[in-house]
């Protein structure tokens, strides 16, 4: 049975106030409406516990028997217990369990004997081209300095893939990194609590985990025709991410506090954008098909599609001195889960009714990973070899070998006289 998204089984209680806007005129006044059954209730519990989510939904059976009970002060308690539920669930998921369904395994390099592999940190000390220890007087715990060559083929894989989603008519914008925390949370990532991933400043605004959220808020309460839809955009950005890990197999540069991305962005109609995910994914296996990696599609079970996603693709790449597959790209279709939060709305052309938008997401490269999959996956005896794709921004060059003159980075004390 197909679920409906949970915007449509809350959106009365969210109508018992105004929308979030910087400019009141820009809204509408919303009309109250019946609260949910306690049938659409339990169909909400049951997609909060498949997705493996807090279950806060007894407290919000509680709280609207006291509103019922004429306590209209626990109001703002509902309205923040309402803003923690998961997106609904794409009916094709609902039967995956816990494990994440293969749709293709890409196979392009043939990989000399495992013996003979290193993995990512070795490879790119020998070449004299990467720093990550004892840097915790400077820069912190999960840092890191590319240099050379390595730090020239960060560059090349960002214009390499800016090329590719912009000849697929994405738009690029330059976003900003610090975001007000409403924007973040409107976005679907907490930025209150023990888990949080998000880096809060003294102002009490926060630094963006991903361009996806500034990208969403540049159209926050925005009224666009649906002759403009689908709306797509592109974005180069720091991603910063409190998030830590102690397992081996994630060591180096694998899960570091900031790294660069480029990230896709689009608004679509309900009608859309399905057919934009499918089109988001495909762009994503054609820029690892064409970069040669070995990797694969998968199909996320609910448990890992996170607070805003109604279903999400992760590709995965064989990082073969790791013995390991690594995800490097992932998209997602958040449904009208983050249009609803910030405003993003449609007038449609039939009728001149205005509804709320459709966001989709997608990673077209995240550095960090992607340089593990293609140093392992290229490494020779007398360095890296550099895909054909990469070359026409790398001046042509084929191979990265040893550079064998680095800058020292050492503290200097400053006495004071």
């Amino acid at each position: 049975m197909k679920l409906p998204t949970n915007s449509r089984l809350w959106r009365p209680l969210l109508l018992l106030r105004r929308q979030r806007s910087h400019d009141a005129k820009a809204v509408e006044a919303p009309t109250p409406r019946p609260v949910p059954t306690s049938a659409q209730l339990d169909e909400l519990e049951r997609n909060v516990v498949m997705r493996h989510h807090r279950n806060n939904v007894p407290q919000i059976r509680s709280l609207i028997q006291e509103l019922e009970a004429g306590e209209q002060h626990k109001l703002s308690q509902l309205q923040a217990e309402l803003e923690q539920l998961p997106n609904a669930t794409h009916p094709r998921l609902q039967d995956y369990g816990e494990e994440p369904r293969e749709l293709a395994q890409y196979v392009h390099r043939q990989l000399p004997p495992q013996s003979t592999l290193k993995e990512f940190s070795e490879l790119a000390r020998a070449l004299n081209l990467y720093r990550m220890d004892h840097l915790g007087n400077y820069t912190g715990h999960k840092s890191y300095y590319l240099t050379g060559q390595l730090a020239t083929l960060e560059q090349a894989i960002i214009q390499y893939a800016l090329q590719a989603v912009t000849d697929h008519g994405f738009k690029l914008i330059s976003v900003p990194d610090i975001l007000p925390k409403e924007v973040i949370e409107s976005c679907g990532m907490r930025t209150e609590g023990e888990r949080t991933q998000v880096y809060k400043l003294d102002t009490g605004e926060c630094l963006s985990g991903t361009s996806e959220m500034a990208l969403a808020g540049f159209f926050s309460n925005k009224l666009l025709s649906e002759e403009q839809l689908p709306m797509k955009v592109t974005a180069v950005s720091r991603c910063y991410r409190a998030e830590t890990s102690g397992l081996q197999e994630e060591k180096g540069i694998y899960r570091v506090h900031q790294f660069n991305k480029v990230e896709m962005f689009a608004i679509c109609t309900e009608e859309q954008s399905e057919a934009e995910l499918e089109e988001f994914k495909n762009i994503e296996v054609d820029l690892f098909r064409r970069l040669g990696l070995n990797f694969r599609l998968l199909d996320m079970p609910p448990c890992e599609l996170g607070a805003p996603a109604y279903q999400k693709y992760d590709i995965e790449a064989w990082m073969p001195g790791r013995q390991m597959w690594g995800e490097i790209s992932s998209c997602s279709n958040c449904t009208d889960y983050q249009a609803r939060r910030l405003g993003i709305r449609y007038r449609r052309s039939v009728d001149g009714k205005i509804l709320h938008a459709h966001t989709i997401n997608g990673t077209a490269t995240a550095i960090p990973r992607l340089l593990i999959a293609l140093l392992e996956s290229y490494q020779r005896e007398d360095g890296i070899e550099i895909p054909a794709v990469l070359r026409p921004f790398m001046d042509d060059q084929e191979v990265i070998t040893r550079n064998k003159r680095i800058p020292e980075t050492k503290l200097v004390k400053f006495i004071k006289a």
